[in-house]
Parts: C-alpha cells; sequence; structure tokens
C-alpha cells in the first residue's frame, strides 16, 4: 500500500467544506426577499460567486506542500474512476507533469480541484481505497503536519487527545 503525502486529516477537512461548495446552487431566486426571514432563507444554498467556503478551500490547497497537492490530485482521480490504488504511482508522475505545465502550480492546483463538481465525494472515494476511514478524524484548517504543531496548540493539544 502507499503512502500518502497528505494527512487524513486534511483531506477530510477538504471533503467536508468542498461537500459544503457542491450543496450550493446556482441563482434560482433572483427576485428574493429584503432578508432571510423574507424569502424562507432560501438564498443560503445559492451560488453567487462570494462564497467564502471557495476561498477557504483555495486558501487551503495553496498552502499544502508540492508533495501533498500532488497526492491530493491523485486520490481525486482515484475518486473518480480514473485509475486505482495499484496504478498510484503513474497517477502521481501524471499529476506532476500536469503540474509543471502550468505557471503559477499552487493556484491552477487550487483552481483545478475546485473544479471538479464532486471533489468532496471523489477524495472520500480516494480514502476509501486507501482503506482509510476519514470520518474519524477532526476537521481543522491547521495545514502543518502532526508532527509540526505544539502541545498548547488549542486544536490539537491535550485536551484534544483526550477526547480520543
Amino acid at each position: 500500500m502507499p503512502d500518502l503525502a497528505i494527512s487524513a486529516e486534511k483531506v477530510a477537512f477538504l471533503i467536508e467544506k468542498a461537500r459544503e461548495f457542491d450543496a450550493k446552487e446556482m441563482d434560482a431566486d433572483p427576485d428574493s426577499g429584503s432578508s432571510p426571514t423574507d424569502d424562507d432563507a432560501i438564498d443560503v444554498l445559492e451560488d453567487d460567486g462570494t462564497d467564502p467556503v471557495t476561498e477557504e478551500l483555495g486558501s487551503f490547497i495553496r498552502a499544502l506542500n508540492e508533495g501533498e497537492q500532488i497526492d491530493l490530485v491523485a486520490l481525486m482521480w482515484i475518486g473518480r474512476g480514473d485509475g486505482t490504488i495499484d496504478e498510484w504511482d503513474e497517477l502521481r508522475d501524471r499529476a506532476i507533469e500536469t503540474r509543471s505545465e502550468y505557471g503559477n502550480a499552487r493556484t491552477e492546483t487550487a483552481r483545478y480541484l475546485l473544479g471538479e463538481p464532486m471533489l468532496g465525494d471523489f477524495l472520500a472515494d480516494g480514502l476509501d481505497a486507501f482503506g482509510i476511514d476519514w470520518t474519524d478524524e477532526e476537521t481543522s484548517a491547521d495545514s502543518s503536519g502532526p508532527n509540526e504543531r505544539s502541545e498548547d496548540d488549542p486544536i490539537r493539544g491535550s485536551s484534544a487527545r483526550s477526547r480520543r
């Protein structure tokens, strides 16, 4: 079984955020009321191009290191059915080749992944192919690795460990 350069915790965070983004729909109510109460809060699920989740996902992906971004793309491809876990090395090589074609690889990787309509589901299926249960992971926007976190970090400190 190949090793992943990206942690299951980071992928779980991306899965949950991507699923929030995927739940959005195009503007179905252009003549909405002046407040959420007037239109039964239906506009909250509409994508008007100003969704903070998109920016959060893009920033998170751009902050990943090159190996994490490559594995994320290859993981999405496995989940999408473009390859199998037995083809992991070839998928990573293809992700590296694709990445090298762009001037700003970090930005283009984020744009590519965010352009995939079912990103969250594909990443979840990719982790499933690795036999990783991502639903047990705590999800936070912490982009540091587990060894880089401080014991005093409120997200990963002693209180987080005691809940496990």
